[in-house]
Order: structure tokens, then C-alpha cells, then sequence
């Protein structure tokens, strides 16, 4: 399964959601490939730290590609790999777009406020025009970010349940110090016990993409 994680919009937690995807789909026994396809090479610098903290057992593969090299390269490692999740986003750019026409599945994630709800549209037109050469590419847009409690959560999610092409997560992401915390560690939030809410709520969504992940793999062998 090659799965993006990206939106137009910066700051809306995608790297964090990658890398822990990342992580949790080796613990799982995976063979996992991690495509930094960002310019900023944070998926990189956590894999480094990573790297040096589980003393070169990061448990997952990285690499950096950018623009078209996202769609060539991925097509010629998807064999070797149970899973390849690719971190691009950010902005509208070549990357990003080359990466939704690979992708099977590309998560989005989604901060409960007003611009980052506006940036959605931008990314689901991207999304509708690579479905004219990738028209299996699902979508799910995610809740990151979430307030510990109000009522920006609720109105975020019934305005990208109106947003066409796009499927919501049903499970949130909530604002947690846990997720930092972790990542300074070079660790994903479920190996640590600092935070058992934060652990929970990734471990959730990671279940919930899982099953997509199934579904989407089981239709893609039957029409073979």
C-alpha cells in the first residue's frame, strides 16, 4: 500500500501523522519505506535521531525524493516494500501532486480552524485531478491538532463531511505536548507512556487506516 500524507496547508501536523504511521505500520511487522518528500527533510532529521536512538534499528527505511522522482522512484519500490507512506505537502507543488498519482490512499490532515478548513477545497481539487490518472486514489481527511474540548472539533468535521471526494476520519488527533515529546526522542507516541490519551488516539487511527488499507488491497487483487 503506498499511502501520502499531505495537504496544501502547512502546519497542520502531517510529518508527526507520518511518522508515527510510519512506525506503527513496522511494529506491525511491515517492511515499511518512509519517502521524505518534503523540503523541509524533517521525516529525514526525525529518522536520524531515530536512527541513533534505537542504535540503527529505526525499524522502517527513508529516503528523500522530490518531484517527479516521487512518482518513478515509489513505482519501482513498491514491490519491495509491504508499505511505503510518503510525507509531501506543505503547498501546492510538484511533489505533492506527483505523490497523489501513486498513492493509493492519501490521509489529510486537518486543523479545527477557519484557514485550514478553507486550504481542504484546494487540496480535494488536487485530489479530483489526479483521479483522471489515479482513479482508485481514496481520500481521508483526518482531524489534527484537535481542542481538548469545544465546539471547533464538531464544526471542522461537518464541514469536511460537505467537502465532495473526501471521506472523515472518525477518529481526532488532539493538540498533545506527548506528540513533541516523543518525537525529540526519535520515538512515535505509542512507545512511550508519557501520554496513554495520545498513545490511544494514534493507535485508533492506525486501526482505522489499517482497515482501509484491507479494504482498498482486497478490491485491488479481485480486479486483477
Amino acid at each position: 500500500m503506498i499511502i501520502a500524507v499531505g495537504n496544501v496547508k502547512g502546519g497542520v501536523g502531517k510529518t508527526t501523522l507520518a511518522i508515527n504511521l510510519a512506525v506503527a505500520l513496522s511494529l506491525e511487522g511491515g517492511d515499511v519505506m518512509l519517502i521524505d518528500g518534503d523540503e523541509q527533510g524533517t521525516a529525514l532529521a526525525f529518522t536520524q535521531l531515530r536512527d541513533t536512538a534505537k542504535e540503527g534499528r529505526p525499524g522502517y527505511t527513508a529516503v528523500g525524493l522530490h518531484g517527479a522522482a516521487i512518482r518513478t522512484q515509489t513505482r519501482q519500490l513498491a514491490p519491495k516494500y509491504s508499505h511505503i507512506v510518503i510525507d509531501v505537502g506543505g503547498r501546492d507543488t510538484g511533489s505533492l501532486r506527483a505523490a497523489l498519482t501513486v498513492a493509493e490512499l492519501v490521509v489529510i490532515p486537518v486543523q479545527p480552524r477557519s484557514f485550514d478548513l478553507w486550504g481542504v477545497d484546494q487540496t480535494a481539487d488536487l485530489v479530483k485531478e489526479a483521479r483522471e490518472i489515479n482513479p482508485a486514489l481514496r481520500a481521508i481527511a483526518v482531524i489534527n491538532l484537535a481542542d481538548p474540548q469545544g465546539r471547533d472539533n464538531e464544526a471542522a468535521a461537518q464541514g469536511l463531511r460537505e467537502v465532495e471526494g473526501l471521506e472523515l476520519a472518525p477518529v481526532q488527533i488532539v493538540r498533545r505536548k506527548a506528540f513533541s515529546n516523543a518525537a525529540a526522542l526519535g520515538l512515535s507516541v505509542v512507545e512511550t507512556t508519557d501520554d496513554p490519551k495520545a498513545a490511544r488516539e494514534m493507535r485508533e487511527l492506525v486501526s482505522f487506516l489499517a482497515r482501509n488499507i484491507n479494504d482498498i488491497q482486497k478490491v485491488s487483487y479481485g480486479n486483477r
